[in-house]
């Protein structure tokens, strides 16, 4: 056993001397010690319920023999943070969440580990801390929340901040705010659209790192205590069969959660978070070649905010296997990658089938013959940029106009809030990237607002920041390279024509390339919004948003 590093020999009696003083008894020593990694905390919605998902993965854990131990991650909430400084903090947060797992874990030699996340940057910050530790280890997250209910239809968050957007378009009541205010949220778990947190949750179930219904069953059912359950079982399973996040998290198993991730619709964060994954076991890919499983990768799912529908049908629909089921029918996906359950996806999703064909569209009557996301190249990013083109209305798939430009989010939010953002207009936010911000904020604010202001199918957004998992409408984020480093979108004057066109999967700013070059020749770099503490350091080490904001010792390229 790893743990015998600490509790075996001689040599190890002062470390057994500090076990008896956590009232450990020897038969506990004599079984592995699986760690049990809780994001439980009383500030994140999506997190207030882990107490009780924890102590059925220790009950799990325990009737496999094992002996479970539970440390701590922390977990920011986005919304909370959105829209002031606590934004910065968000992305910045998934790094320290993969480092400081990857040091309780490996500087108290556990033999294997469960992790329970829930929200939008523990997810991915843990399954970044499995590939780097490599012991057994399962997810179990905390499970989304159910959809609220305003006026006879299902909502979600998104809904409320465009609510706010329509308070201040003077189309919605105080008293109508307040009531969406009062039910949009209401019960735990994380937020109950397709947004980040339910991406990352369903994506860890296609990596075959999460028992089936990870990523769906709401967290208020009861049959989410029996999945933690079923998750400390397995990760005993194993461990005695020696499986590891390294042999389940393969190039493959990554493949087929992008193939999965537009058939779903999912966040744009997830063009972050899975290149990071990848990073992890030693692959960094280009995002673009995202739009070639896009091209091939029918969009079945609608989910909030594109659609009408929310997690809890998904889940009744059959849930993430029944998609995955679907898609095999075309052969997109590799059917032979081992996952948590000891079987191959294969054997995993063989009878899962599609309960609901209006919540997951056959594959032969799609929402659209491609994925939901899209990466776009052109002068204004020559590294890429992404958008979420399923919850794009079809008149903006196509888009020319003129850039109005901002240097913050503040900024941008007056503007749009004062009416001084009119139809066709190209809202351009910039040194909101992972250096710049510093932190890669999420621009919910204003494409909440352009939405609540009625001019969702008319502007465009364009940001080097990105964009929450509730966002909706032409809203192209990580543009790369952004503007602290010089990137094109540094160069954008206002009044400039920008032209989108997202099926040629192309952002252009339409100026002579002799014309960019003098921009680029003048162009001075900012003094760092921040200099001191954690911030400065993240802004010091983070690559651009096309590699997944991974960070790197500077100049080492690694």
């Amino acid at each position: 056993m790893k743990s015998d590093a600490v509790k075996t020999g001689m040599q190890q009696a002062p470390h057994r001397s500090l076990f008896n003083a956590l009232g450990m008894t020897k038969e506990e020593l004599e079984r592995p010690l699986v760690g049990i990694v809780s994001s439980y905390n009383e500030i994140v919605p999506g997190h207030m319920n882990l107490d009780k998902i924890v102590e059925a993965v220790k009950m799990g854990v325990a009737m496999a023999g094992g002996t479970p131990i539970v440390f701590p991650a922390i977990a920011v909430c986005d919304g909370i943070a959105m829209g002031h400084i606590g934004m910065k903090y968000s992305l910045v947060t998934r790094d320290l969440i993969a480092d400081s797992t990857e040091a309780m874990a490996l500087a108290h030699q556990f033999d294997a580990l469960v992790m329970v996340p829930n929200c939008d940057k523990n997810v991915p910050g843990l399954l970044m801390a499995a590939a780097r530790i490599n012991v057994p280890t399962v997810f179990v997250s905390g499970g989304p929340m159910l959809a609220g209910h305003v006026k006879g239809r299902k909502r979600s968050l998104s809904s409320m901040f465009e609510a706010v957007g329509a308070y201040a378009a003077g189309t919605m009541s105080a008293e109508d705010v307040e009531e969406f205010e009062n039910k949009v949220c209401p019960t735990c778990g994380s937020c109950s659209g397709m947004y980040t947190a339910n991406s990352m949750n369903c994506l860890t179930e296609v990596l075959g790192m999460g028992l089936k219904g990870n990523g769906t069953i709401p967290a208020v059912y009861s049959e989410r205590l029996k999945l933690a359950k079923h998750a400390g079982m397995a990760v005993m399973e194993m461990y005695r069969k020696n499986i590891r996040p390294r042999d389940i998290m393969t190039k493959d198993a990554i493949l087929n959660a992008l193939t999965v991730d537009m058939a779903l619709g999912c966040s744009t964060n997830s063009m972050l978070h899975l290149p990071a994954i990848a990073h992890e076991i030693g692959w960094d890919f280009d995002i673009t070649f995202a739009n070639e499983i896009s091209a091939k990768t029918p969009n079945l799912c609608h989910l909030a905010p594109a659609g009408p529908t929310y997690m809890e049908d998904l889940n009744e629909a059959g849930g993430v296997y029944a998609v995955m089921n679907e898609l095999s029918k075309l052969n997109l996906l590799n059917l032979d990658c081992m996952t948590v359950t000891g079987r191959t996806v294969g054997e995993n999703i063989k009878n899962c089938v599609n309960l609901n064909p209006e919540v997951i569209r056959p594959v032969d009557h799609p929402y659209s013959p491609t994925g939901g996301l899209a990466v776009l190249t052109g002068n204004l990013a020559p590294d890429g940029s992404v958008v979420k083109r399923s919850a794009v209305a079809e008149e903006m798939l196509v888009h020319e106009g003129p850039a109005r430009v901002f240097d913050c989010e503040e900024d941008a939010i007056a503007a749009i809030k004062g009416g001084k953002i009119v139809a066709g207009d190209v809202v351009v936010i910039r040194y909101e990237g992972p250096k710049g911000g510093p932190g890669m904020r999420e621009m919910l604010n204003p494409t909440s607002a352009i939405a609540g202001m009625g001019l969702g199918s008319s502007v465009a957004l364009i940001t080097d920041g990105r964009f929450s998992g509730a966002s909706r409408g032409a809203s192209i984020g990580h543009v790369s390279p952004e503007a602290a480093v010089g990137g094109p979108i540094a160069f954008v004057e206002e009044g400039d024509t920008i032209k989108i066109n997202i099926p040629e999967n192309s952002i252009t700013l339409d100026i002579s390339d002799e014309e960019m070059a003098a921009r680029k020749a003048k162009w001075q770099p900012r003094q760092p919004k921040v200099t001191t503490g954690y911030l400065a350091r993240y802004a010091a080490m983070v690559t651009s948003g096309n590699r997944g904001a991974v960070l790197e010792i500077p100049g080492s390229g690694k």
